[in-house]
C-alpha cells in the first residue's frame, strides 16, 4: 500500500541507559528511508554522537522545546515513551488538529492487545480538545508490532559474518557471544562458565556490561579470566548499525531493555534478555509474558530466571551445544512469527491513513 509523504514529529526525553533515544531514532530513521519527513526533537542529543554519527537523510534533530515554523508543521506527532509534548506546541496542535500519538513501551503481557489504539481525550490544559491515541509496540497481530527496516532481510543476508569475527579478533571456530547487560546477579556464576570453556569468546559491550565485568574481576584477581584476557573482548561504542553487526556474528546475544532485545529478535541467534528491572517487581510478569510468547524451552527459562536475580545464581544452566541449538530453533521460529506480520512503521502509516 502506497501512504502518502508527511512530516513527522517525534518527541523523546531520555531518561537513562539509552533506550528511549534507540528506539526513537531507529523509528525516525524508518520513516525518513520511506521518503517521510522527521524532526526528532529531544532534551539529550548526546548518544547520537556515537549511536547515528551520519545522521539520517530525512531527519532532523532539535531541541525537545525548540519552536516550529507553522509552514513546516508537522502532520503527525509521537509523543514516545509516555512523553508530552511541551504546551505551547500542544497548543499550536489545537488549533490545527493532527494526529497525536503516545507510542508505548514493548510487553507481550495481555494488556497491550486490549490497549493499543485506545483514544484519550485531553480535557483540559493546552491540548484542551486534543485525542491521545496509544500505540502499542507487541508481538502479536493484535498490536502495534515491531520497528523492522524494509531492507533488513537483504542487509542481513549479504552479511560477511566470518570478516567481521576476524576483524574482531574472534578465533575461527570460537563460541562468540555478545554480552549487553545491565549488573546481573548471575554474572559471577557466568564468568565462571567462561573460564571453564577456552573455545569461547565474550564481547563485552561499553558501559554498565563492561564496568561489571571489570569490577568483578579487579575484586577477584586470582579469576581464571584474568589469565586468559583473550577471551574477553571489550568493544568500543558503536552505531546501531554495527551493533545489529555484532549480534548478527555471535552465537550467543546475552541482551538488554527494548531496542537490543528486537534487534536480537532479528538476528536469529540464541538470546537472553536482561530485563530493566523495576522496584515493584513488575517486570517478573513482564519477562513471564515474553518467555510465554516465545514458546521458551525449560532450560532457557531457568537461565532467564537466574539471569535476572528471579532465582539462585548457582540455578543458571550449564550451556552446551545442545541447548544452545534448542534455544536457536526457539528464535528462528519466534522470527518467522514476527515476520509474517506488519512492522511498526507498516501499522503507524495505516492507523494514519484511517485517523486522516
Amino acid at each position: 500500500m502506497d501512504h502518502p509523504v508527511l512530516r513527522w514529529a517525534i518527541f523523546c526525553q531520555v531518561i537513562d541507559n539509552f533506550g528511549d533515544i534507540g528506539v526513537c531514532w531507529r523509528l525516525a530513521a524508518d520513516l525518513a528511508q520511506r521518503g517521510h519527513a522527521v524532526c526528532l526533537r529531544v532534551d539529550d542529543p548526546a548518544a547520537l554522537a556515537w549511536m547515528a554519527p551520519q545522521g539520517a537523510n530525512g531527519v532532523q534533530v532539535l531541541p525537545y522545546d525548540a519552536p516550529w515554523d507553522d509552514a513546516q508543521a508537522p502532520n503527525v506527532v509521537i509523543e514516545a515513551f509516555g512523553c508530552e509534548a511541551p504546551p505551547a506546541h500542544l497548543l499550536a496542535l489545537a488549533q490545527r488538529p493532527v494526529p497525536l500519538i503516545n507510542l508505548e513501551y514493548l510487553s507481550a503481557e495481555g494488556y497491550v492487545e486490549r490497549c493499543h489504539r485506545l483514544p484519550s481525550p485531553i480535557l483540559q490544559g493546552s491540548g484542551q480538545g486534543l485525542v491521545r491515541w496509544f500505540f502499542y509496540p507487541g508481538f502479536t497481530p493484535m498490536t502495534g508490532g515491531l520497528l523492522r527496516e524494509p531492507d533488513l532481510p537483504q542487509r542481513q543476508a549479504a552479511f560477511d559474518r566470518q570478516h567481521w569475527r576476524q576483524q574482531q579478533g574472534v578465533r575461527a571456530q570460537s563460541l562468540a557471544i555478545s554480552l549487553f547487560c545491565y549488573e546481573p546477579a548471575a554474572l559471577p556464576e557466568w564468568l565462571q562458565q567462561c573460564a571453564a570453556q577456552p573455545d569461547w569468546q565474550l564481547l563485552v559491550t561499553p558501559g554498565r556490561a563492561t564496568a561489571a565485568v571489570q569490577e568483578y574481576l579487579d575484586k577477584n584477581a586470582a579469576h581464571p579470566l584474568m589469565d586468559k584476557r583473550k577471551q574477553l573482548l571489550f568493544l568500543n561504542p558503536c552505531s546501531q548499525a554495527e551493533f545489529d553487526h555484532l549480534l548478527w556474528a555471535c552465537d550467543l546475544n546475552l541482551v538488554r531493555g527494548e531496542d537490543s532485545l528486537v534487534r536480537a529478535l532479528w538476528a536469529g541467534q540464541p538470546l537472553v534478555w536482561h530485563i530493566y528491572p523495576q522496584e515493584d517487581g513488575a517486570h517478573h510478569a513482564k519477562l513471564q509474558a515474553f518467555l510465554d510468547w516465545l514458546q521458551a524451552p525449560a532450560s532457557l527459562r531457568d537461565f532467564h530466571w537466574a539471569w535476572n536475580g528471579m532465582a539462585a545464581p548457582d540455578t543458571l544452566p550449564l550451556l552446551d551445544h545442545a541447548m544452545l541449538a534448542q534455544w536457536r530453533a526457539c528464535t528462528v521460529a519466534a522470527r518467522q512469527r514476527l515476520l509474517e506480520q506488519n512492522s511498526l512503521i507498516d501499522q503507524l502509516q495505516m492507523f494514519i491513513a484511517e485517523k486522516s
